[in-house]
């Protein structure tokens, strides 16, 4: 399995690092491409950028338009963007290849693969509601990290690995990042 993982500057890089760090533990292929305001974000939130670049199998510059991981002819599983700002989602919704992250993920769209965007904003306006929308259309999975209340979340940790199991679950990884839903 290959999945390609890449990382804005919305807030929320530990989203990123935590997928990251779950797909090293299952020995699965990544290939993570991170924007210059995701380094920034992450240097502040997380602290040393090269501690997330080394939990992939190769990391990507941004600039690298040539990279292997912009072509249809790579094959992967899919793309999984978290977090992904507002900026990224504009760009794959409008089809702005603006830097290698978007190529990445526009390649994806144009070989029908998960696409999973993970948008950290909020509230929500209309133009990125929008763009939301145009990404569903395109073949993207938008999928915001909302508090999980009914698993009684008592750590940002807990909250996390929700988000991350959940994720993955559109890849058909196993995992016990959390409970899945018994009912009542």
């Amino acid at each position: 399995m290959r999945i390609i993982v890449g990382i804005t500057g919305a807030s929320g890089s530990i989203i990123g690092k935590r997928i990251l760090e779950v797909l090293k533990e299952k020995d699965i292929e990544t290939h993570l491409v991170i924007t210059d305001a995701g380094k920034t974000t992450m240097s502040y939130e997380i602290g040393d950028v090269r501690t997330v670049e080394e939990l992939a199998t190769k990391t990507y510059d941004i600039n690298d338009i040539g990279a292997a991981i912009a072509s249809g002819s790579f094959e992967t599983q899919g793309m999984i963007v978290a977090p992904c700002s507002m900026k990224t989602m504009s760009a794959i919704a409008n089809g702005f290849e603006i830097n290698l992250l978007v190529r990445a993920a526009d390649a994806c769209l144009k070989q029908r693969r998960r696409l999973i965007l993970v948008p950290r904003e909020t509230p929500i306006i209309k133009s990125y509601a929008e763009n939301m929308v145009k990404c569903l259309e395109l073949g993207a999975i938008v999928v915001p990290p909302m508090v999980p209340y009914y698993e009684k979340p008592k750590t940002v940790d807990e909250i996390t690995d929700f988000f991350v199991g959940r994720v993955l679950d559109f890849f058909g990884i196993e995992h016990s990042l959390y409970k899945k839903w018994g009912g009542l």
